[in-house]
């Protein structure tokens, strides 16, 4: 239970964060947007290395620097996405791309489910993809370009997670302290080589450092649910973070929630209920 309601904040920190971002990356170039939402991430690791500890084994460092360097692929490819195309259809695909991964990695390493779990964890997968379909006739639809970045955020979303989870268990905040400093490395190193072609739009301050600290909170989050819980059903859970995406979209944007979306919120919430039973 503890797992599935640290899964669940990670999920709605992951909703807000990405919705924020998303806005963000509308008022100026999507690396100019990361540029300030990673190191902001950051920050908010760093204060909270004295009370949560934090060890760097070389296991730590090496998972760390690898789920950093999935986290940059995954900021730029998000809010690039969310950015150019409807949060409500591009989020959710996003999310069944980057819960399938996890997911697989779960089952294939021995988790093993109940008879609620093996019921409420395709429930969830499901809910998802109905969340994305509610579009219809005379709603916007996503270019192929803004699809392609949906899929290649989800991917690399996965990878962020299942590195995470495979960092030592006694780590504490040290593989998130060396992931974010390499993701923000990263980035700024990317920034630099594109100068030139980031525009001269200034970054939205604001909605940026919340995006970045937001999800900071999310990842620390799926990490402590990850450690006291199964990573197959922490990843789907975690996954269903576009129901906070598509509403905050629908309040602040005004963009439509169809009736399949509706249903597919409605499935999650059984899906979760199973999932506790499990």
């Amino acid at each position: 239970m503890i797992a599935l309601l640290l899964a669940l904040g990670s999920s709605l920190a992951y909703g807000c964060a990405d919705f924020l971002g998303g806005l963000g990356a509308r008022k100026a170039h999507v690396l100019r947007t990361v540029m300030v939402a990673a190191p902001a991430s950051l920050i908010v690791e760093l204060l909270l290395w004295p009370f949560l500890g934090a060890s760097f084994a070389p296991a730590t460092l090496a998972w760390g620097a690898a789920s950093g360097v999935a986290s940059a692929a995954a900021f730029a490819l998000l809010y690039r996405t969310l950015a150019i195309g409807p949060m409500n259809v591009l989020s959710p695909v996003t999310a069944l791309v980057s819960a399938m991964l996890p997911v697989g990695v779960g089952l294939l390493g021995g988790e093993r489910l109940g008879a609620a779990g093996l019921i409420g964890l395709p429930l969830a997968l499901a809910a998802v993809v109905l969340v994305s379909a509610g579009h219809r006739a005379g709603a916007a639809r996503p270019s192929r370009t803004a699809l392609l970045s949906a899929f290649g955020a989800g991917a690399a979303i996965a990878l962020q997670l299942v590195f995470l989870d495979q960092a030592p268990a006694d780590s504490g905040v040290g593989p998130l302290i060396v992931g974010r400093a390499v993701s923000s490395t990263v980035t700024l190193a990317a920034a630099g080589l594109m100068f030139r072609r980031l525009g001269s739009e200034r970054p939205a301050y604001a909605l940026s450092a919340a995006a970045g600290v937001l999800d900071s909170v999310a990842n620390l989050l799926f990490l402590l649910a990850a450690r006291s819980g199964d990573l197959a059903v922490v990843a789907v859970i975690t996954a269903l973070y576009p129901a906070g995406t598509v509403l905050l979209a629908r309040s602040v944007l005004a963009e439509r929630i169809h009736r399949g979306q509706l249903i597919g919120l409605g499935t999650a919430a059984v899906a979760v209920s199973l999932l506790a039973l499990t």
